[in-house]
């Protein structure tokens, strides 16, 4: 176990489904103390709204809740700085800190492309580490390539295993194409016989609509299908210990995995993907990932009929939360990612 016992850590970041909660629970489980708040002043559905479409035009707000910030932190010395994303986080709310705390170490997260969020690239000069889960971007920007995580629950449920009553399940937000895609899936699974359930959820009516004027794509989205509950980690994981195989849908313009492709396979299920780049990594073996093309949909049967096949726990251990906290805060492991 890394210790980052009596270690003082600053964590921002955006909030996404309860896993800055997790990092924040794992790090204080290895020893350290911290301190977080969330990367946006509001997480209200307008102000989350506003702040991917154009933070400029709450730029006030922001700068209010980054000072306010400030002050509650002055009297604090922490060791280090982590930023997530950092959608709406000034570039002056880092520089102060760097400016007041000389010998803090910052380092910077990503999980979405630079591509889909080019403003993210500014944050790069401020920080003394820079990691991304993307390995093109990783090797565009001379990034360290880190890849997402699961949560350990994923991975002690998988003592639980039921029978399968589903072949197919996806559980995932409203974007991109993922209905069409996923649409298609089902009509493919259901002429032969595979039983499917389809999850698409969406932060809130108003933010859907929204996306729609900017993002074709979601014009097919039949509204009706869509859920605007999120489910728990709890809830994903009931639904995933009833299914065969998982289908994740990554964005069409994203090299990185999603985070819901490591705890399928934590949680000992197979994979449908999208994403081909998955044949790059260590956990990669054909019986648990099918991969098919998102223009020209493929399932094989033999998928559907051969058992999941266990990943080795040297594997497995490097693509856990822990590992995770240990690549950022310890010691890189691009040797170990850049050479799969």
């Amino acid at each position: 176990m890394i210790q980052l016992k009596n270690k003082k850590i600053l964590f921002v970041s955006v909030s996404f489904f309860n896993y800055e909660k997790a990092i924040v629970s794992k790090l204080e489980e290895l020893g350290a103390i911290v301190d977080f708040y969330d990367d946006r002043p509001s997480n209200s559905l307008i102000n989350k709204g506003i702040v991917r479409l154009n933070k400029k035009l709450i730029s006030s707000k922001i700068n209010h809740y980054y000072k306010k910030i400030l002050k509650e932190i002055n009297q604090e010395n922490y060791d280090y700085f982590l930023l997530i994303k950092g959608e709406a986080t000034p570039r002056f709310f880092v520089k102060e800190l760097k400016a007041r705390l000389p010998k803090l170490k910052t380092i910077y997260y990503t999980f979405d492309s630079f591509a889909e969020y080019p403003h993210l690239v500014s944050h790069l000069n401020d920080f003394d580490e820079n990691f991304t889960f993307d390995r093109n971007d990783a090797h565009k920007y001379g990034l360290h390539f880190r890849p997402l995580f699961f949560l350990d629950e994923y991975y002690k449920k998988r003592k639980e295993i039921k029978s399968p009553e589903i072949d197919i399940a996806f559980v995932g937000s409203a974007h991109t194409d993922r209905y069409i895609i996923g649409e298609n899936v089902r009509s493919i699974a259901e002429k032969l016989q595979l039983k499917t359930f389809f999850y698409y959820y969406a932060m809130g009516k108003f933010v859907f609509k929204l996306k729609k004027i900017f993002d074709k794509n979601l014009q097919y989205f039949n509204i009706k299908k869509l859920s605007f509950k999120t489910l728990s980690h709890q809830q994903i994981i009931e639904i995933y210990q009833k299914t065969k195989s998982v289908l994740d849908i990554n964005k069409p313009f994203q090299n990185g995995l999603t985070i819901r492709t490591f705890e399928v396979l934590a949680l000992g299920k197979k994979l449908i993907t999208t994403n081909a780049d998955v044949i790059n990594y260590p956990f990669y073996h054909p019986q648990n990932i099918l991969i098919i093309n998102r223009e020209n949909i493929i399932l094989e049967n033999f998928f559907f009929e051969t058992e999941f096949k266990e990943i080795e726990n040297e594997i497995l251990q490097k693509i856990s939360l822990e590992s995770f906290i240990e690549c950022l805060f310890v010691k890189n492991q691009d040797e170990y990612w850049n050479n799969q």
